[in-house]
């Protein structure tokens, strides 16, 4: 895949990772302080007034979101964060992961977000200069993050590469796997394209080859009839706490249902 998130920022499948994320976020901040670590940050915030426009995805995702008469409350959530930046329902602006995890940040938690673009690091960096305890590094989030897990408190890990290269599946079982090594209890959400049933298959191999268990989130927009598009996204759960399940579910049937095509469906199933 040739990947510039710019082109893709607000489509059906950020809908689906930003609520999830959104959900997990608030669960684990019922106690401890958090700590939330995002491997491929992206610039943080998008303009979809540019590349957007021109991909014109988020027609189909954010801006049918927004337009929604009903919305599951996970979905409400992000609908939220994204109107704060926006002007009524007309979005321009859309917060990728740092943004909508910065403006959570309670005191005590803290934001770590990997680029290894240079110039979507420098952005990055920019974006998140509003947040203390928010912060930017331009490395390679495979292998940065294991080095920042903190030792105590909540560990939230979002794993979500642009899968530009055929090692990004096994890099992101290997990173979530390093994880777990050091932090037994960390929450970690890999998110993946679904082109084919065998890649995803294959993937989910790779995780119970690593003893990596958890709920996979499946939302498809149409059958797997064509592997040239992307038909589908998935998250994998990995840790995910009491109730994400139930979350999980509601965000995918809606996704599935409302923005897919006949023969589309969404379901969570354990690995």
């Amino acid at each position: 895949m040739n990947y510039r998130h710019s082109f893709h920022a607000g489509n059906f499948a950020d809908l689906v990772k930003h609520a999830l994320l959104l959900d997990l976020m608030a669960r684990l901040q019922q106690d401890r302080p958090l700590t939330v670590i995002d491997t491929h940050a992206g610039r943080g915030l998008y303009d979809l007034s540019g590349d957007g426009a021109r991909s014109r995805e988020a027609e189909a995702g954010i801006a049918r979101l927004m337009s929604a008469d009903a919305l599951p409350p996970e979905l409400a959530r992000l609908a939220d964060a994204v109107r704060t930046r926006n002007a009524g329902d007309t979005v321009r602006w859309y917060p990728g992961s740092p943004v909508l995890v910065a403006e959570r940040l309670r005191p005590g938690d803290a934001y770590r977000g990997f680029e290894l673009r240079p110039e979507e690091a420098e952005a990055l960096t920019a974006t998140l200069a509003l947040w203390s305890a928010a912060a930017a590094s331009e490395a390679d989030g495979y292998e940065a993050a294991p080095g920042v897990l903190p030792t105590d408190g909540s560990v939230l890990v979002l794993i979500d590469p642009p899968f530009e290269r055929p090692d990004d599946y096994r890099r992101a079982v290997e990173a979530a796997r390093a994880i777990r090594s050091r932090r037994p209890d960390a929450v970690i959400a890999i998110w993946l394209p679904i082109k084919d049933a065998e890649t995803l298959d294959a993937f989910v191999r790779g995780l119970e080859a690593a003893r990596l268990t958890g709920l996979m989130a499946e939302c498809r927009l149409r059958p797997l009839a064509n592997p040239m598009k992307m038909n589908g996204c998935a998250v994998a759960l990995i840790g995910a706490p009491h109730g994400a399940e139930t979350s999980a579910r509601s965000i995918v049937e809606w996704v599935a249902t409302t923005l897919g095509e006949p023969g589309g469906r969404g379901e969570v199933w354990g690995f």
